[in-house]
């Protein structure tokens, strides 16, 4: 819950930060000058592409919870079983040995977006955020492919 609770905040700042900079690139296009239309112009593109990234990311993420849902309303999210220091930290040992599992498991079955959900997860724990991401783009793919009633 305080992960969504920041994502919100964070999406909040940057609409906010994003509404400023186009009212200060508009500005600028309003003088009228060669040198302020080109800065305004540049000043806007900065707001678009901070508009597409964060649109691309939340729509990652309302997927990537959409397949958690389901997958927890079907009793097959994948368990905490990793072993933590003192301080809280995933054993990397032990988050090796998940992922080891998980990895035979999506090999198994490669077209199940269930397992490429918790190799996401197991690619997450053990610390390769880039592979967490593209594995469960690989998930949301298959699910969207995928007919609902195709035996898990």
């Amino acid at each position: 819950m305080r992960a969504k609770i920041m994502y919100y905040v964070m999406a909040a700042l940057l609409v906010g930060y994003f509404v400023l900079a186009g009212g200060r690139g508009i500005a600028l296009i309003g003088i009228g000058t060669p040198l302020t239309v080109t800065f305004g112009i540049a000043v806007l593109v900065l707001p678009g592409i901070g508009v597409w990234f964060l649109w691309k990311n939340t729509r990652f993420v309302l997927r990537a919870n959409r397949l958690a849902a389901e997958l927890d309303a079907e009793g097959g999210l994948p368990v905490d079983e990793l072993v933590r220091t003192e301080g809280g930290r995933v054993d990397r040992a032990s988050a090796d040995g998940v992922f080891a599992a998980r990895r035979a498991e999506t090999e198994d079955t490669p077209g199940d977006w269930r397992c490429w959900f918790r190799l996401a997860v197991a690619y997450r724990d053990a610390g390769d955020t880039p592979r967490a991401r593209e594995a469960m783009r690989r998930a949301i793919a298959l699910h969207e492919v995928t007919p609902a009633t195709a035996a898990r």
